[in-house]
């Protein structure tokens, strides 16, 4: 992973995770770091809608145009101006595709749904007790890099994280499966492991991979508030 790419991991999470640990954890230094953050001059401030959008798109085969996209995210209770929809899809290289044949197995299922076990209560007492987990994006000259994390709630440490050029099911399994053999002989007896209700969450093949590892899957409400709209 470039050092540009990790500094955009580093500043998507800064509220999460202290500056100084996810430095080390990457190995690029803190003056490189907050030079970057100096040259990007504010933070993005599309990219929590953009990731809504971005996990219709992939359960739509890649198939929403711009208007179809506003349509579905006005039936979320989600308002923002078309304009802004458009502006956003073109941003992140989201505009729609032709359609194309695609394996279920890779795109994921929406068929399991979990109980809010973290109830906003996003501390642990203890390490490897409850984890959370979600997928980001940064926008790069390339065009969009997925990055799949999961932090451990006790010390907002980076357990492990994943990335890829597609937001799939096998880009969290991945990751899940890198968390656990990294920290298979310290995981508490009950390990709790949070998402949002993205699509690679709900598949059949989270939900094998977290039974298989004895994890107890917990999932967050979808929320997302638009304050203004693009002219």
């Amino acid at each position: 992973m470039r050092a540009t790419v990790k500094y955009h991991v580093i500043y998507r999470h800064r509220t999460e995770c202290p500056v100084a640990v996810m430095c080390k954890f990457f190995g690029v230094s803190r003056s490189g770091y907050y030079a970057f953050v100096h040259r990007l001059g504010r933070p993005e401030k599309d990219a929590a809608l953009a990731k809504l959008i971005a996990q219709q798109r992939e359960r739509s085969f890649r198939t929403y145009g711009y208007r179809r996209m506003w349509l579905w995210l006005k039936s979320q209770k989600i308002f923002c101006n078309p304009k802004t929809v458009l502006r956003i899809m073109k941003k992140y290289d989201l505009l729609s595709e032709v359609r194309r044949h695609r394996k279920w197995k890779q795109m994921g299922q929406q068929v399991h749904k979990y109980k809010n076990l973290l109830n906003r209560e996003f501390h642990a007492d203890q390490l490897n007790h409850k984890w959370v987990t979600d997928i980001s994006y940064i926008h790069t000259n390339q065009g969009v890099l997925y990055l799949s994390i999961i932090r451990d709630l006790y010390d907002n440490s980076i357990v492990a994280y994943k990335t890829g050029t597609q937001q799939t099911v096998n880009l969290v399994l991945d990751t899940i499966h890198l968390a656990m053999k990294q920290e298979k002989k310290r995981v508490a007896a009950e390990l709790h492991l949070h998402s949002d209700q993205g699509f690679q969450y709900t598949s059949q093949a989270y939900f094998q991979l977290t039974k298989q590892y004895g994890i107890t899957p917990s999932m967050s409400c979808l929320l997302y508030t638009s304050d203004a709209a693009d002219e």
